[in-house]
């Protein structure tokens, strides 16, 4: 059976066996008598009072607990992200082991901010973050390598221009952005190909495959953390009657 990982005085299901005796149905905590109603507490029959206890002493999710969880783990994916960018632009080095510290440290900081309440949600928030983060950093790592290759062309080009093309500089560059293409649709146009970037790479496919599996660990990393705190299953209440006519 699942450990509830409760502090002493909270009830105990997984440490008593329930059985039938001749003087009836006890409980699996306390071992008290059932006479009235009782519940079922991972399959184990249970009395009101242990089930009230447990109750108050277990985990329990919130609006606010998940937007807290929420917002510790973006802060957490931007710092993955600028982590990894700088890394790669410092060093020219591009590690892709980096999406594991990143899948950790998002699903380590939403259950931080959670204290430590986890489930469905906090599992598909921090799969979405971790992979934002990796994707992301393709962003800045591309326009580092842009910048500093841009110099270098533009001396290239002055070589080889011909003193006779002076006259067409009247005439519209062709190579010069154009007038319509707004910072909003550049920005959406950078954020497409960082999020595609992962599969991107798959133009190399030893290279991209190899990433591709790197970051599906790191986000497993991530999803495995943000389970949480594992909640007992309670069923009921159930009539002493109705269980008397079942055995």
């Amino acid at each position: 059976m699942p450990d509830l990982n409760q502090p002493k005085s909270t009830p105990q299901f997984t440490t008593a066996e329930y059985s039938a005796t001749s003087q009836g149905d006890h409980c699996v905590s306390c071992n008290h008598p059932i006479t009235t109603r009782y519940f079922r507490v991972n399959t184990r029959m249970a009395c009101e009072a242990c089930v009230q206890e447990l109750e108050r002493q277990q985990p329990k999710d919130s609006h606010a607990g998940y937007v807290r969880g929420l917002l510790f783990g973006i802060g957490a994916a931007i710092v993955g992200m600028i982590f990894y960018a700088g890394f790669t632009i410092v060093t020219g080095i591009y590690i892709g082991y980096v999406s594991l510290a990143v899948g950790w440290l998002v699903g380590k900081a939403i259950m931080l901010g959670s204290k430590g309440i986890g489930g469905r949600r906090y599992q598909i928030a921090a799969v979405i973050l971790t992979y934002a983060a990796v994707s992301l950093a393709a962003i800045p790592i591309a326009i580092s390598y842009y910048v500093k290759a841009t110099p270098e062309s533009q001396s290239i080009q002055l070589k080889q221009q011909n003193p006779s093309t002076n006259a067409a500089k009247d005439q519209p560059d062709e190579t010069q952005p154009k007038p319509e293409q707004s910072k909003g649709a550049i920005l959406l146009r950078l954020l497409a190909l960082g999020l595609a970037s992962p599969f991107l790479e798959l133009q190399d496919p030893v290279h991209g495959i190899i990433g591709l599996v790197i970051l599906m660990v790191g986000i497993r990393i991530a999803w495995q953390i943000t389970v949480g705190s594992k909640r007992a299953d309670i069923q009921g209440p159930y009539e002493i009657s109705t269980a008397a006519s079942v055995r």
